[in-house]
């Protein structure tokens, strides 16, 4: 991870783990983003729209872009028409699929409902 965002003196004066954590995830769909390419392992641009209802095309973009450069995602481009582009978790972004996972089992607990069914329980992502 060369210069990005998380790596500024400013982020020394609070705590830098969960500073550099929070600058990375920072943006309302990056969470869901990240748990979808887990879960699927390859995610098209169309599919992960499809997925966030309610993302609009240009946050969706910015979103991806942006965890892109902070290593956590891999945009392969296919040079094809219609261009076909897929993204892919990095090693540092399967790193977080065990984190993924602890947050969806603590949001079951916690936050659901008690007749909540978890339809992802018998296929949770694996790093």
């Amino acid at each position: 991870m060369a210069n990005n965002k998380f790596r500024s003196s400013d982020a020394f004066s609070r705590c830098v783990p969960m500073s550099s954590l929070q600058a990375v995830l920072s943006g309302k769909w990056k969470i869901l983003i990240l748990w979808y390419i887990a879960f699927y392992k390859v995610q098209r641009f169309g599919e992960l729209q499809r997925r966030l209802d309610g993302i609009t095309q240009s946050t969706l973009t910015k979103q991806l872009r942006e965890l892109e450069v902070d290593g956590f995602i891999h945009r392969e481009i296919y040079k094809e028409v219609p261009p076909k582009v897929e993204y892919t978790l990095t090693e540092l972004g399967k790193s977080f699929i065990p984190v993924l996972n602890q947050m969806m089992a603590w949001s079951e607990s916690h936050l659901c409902p008690a007749d909540y069914v978890n339809p992802y329980a018998d296929k949770m992502p694996e790093p």
